[in-house]
């Protein structure tokens, strides 16, 4: 668990490196064409915003699965029997996980489930329309730098 907390801080850190180049675009002397740059830099700040939440969530599945059948007191899964009603506890039968989407689900003996941490489902949400707005944002600075060189030469043709 602590190479996940390592591994998601410094995503953290450099989303924050990100964030601070975004707002650096506000300042006078920013980079022409500023809106590319603006882009660009804002895709990679989503980026590692997705990245640090994804690293968290899957070293808390990785952490939830491997404490499973190690050493007493280990089965069923404690993830699955911390903070929850001992009359279900006593009711599990396995458990299943999945990296992608985060998930560490507690099965019962009558083929229901119950997700061993609720904050999973955030997590899978936000790194995913993080995603989504970093390949957006690359995407548009793409295009946008297309448009402007288009323009360029449109406008060298007519000199």
């Amino acid at each position: 668990m602590i190479v996940g907390l390592g591994i998601s801080a410094l995503c953290a850190f450099g989303a924050l490196i990100a964030a601070v180049g975004v707002v650096a675009m506000a300042l006078p002397g920013r980079p022409q064409p500023w809106p590319v740059h603006l882009m660009r830099r804002g895709a990679s700040l989503a980026a590692a915003a997705a990245a640090s939440i994804y690293a968290l969530g899957l070293f808390a599945v990785l952490t939830s699965e491997q404490e499973f059948n190690n050493g007493a007191d280990s089965v069923p899964a404690p993830a699955c029997r911390e903070g929850f009603d001992p009359g279900v506890v006593q009711h599990l039968s396995h458990h299943r996980y999945s990296y992608l989407p985060l998930r560490f689900d507690c099965v019962l003996d009558d083929g229901t489930f119950y997700s061993s941490d609720p904050r999973y489902a955030w997590m899978n949400w936000m790194a995913l329309l993080l995603a989504l707005s970093g390949a957006s944002l690359a995407i548009g600075a793409g295009y946008m730098t297309e448009l402007l060189a288009r323009k360029h030469t449109r406008y060298r043709q007519k000199r």
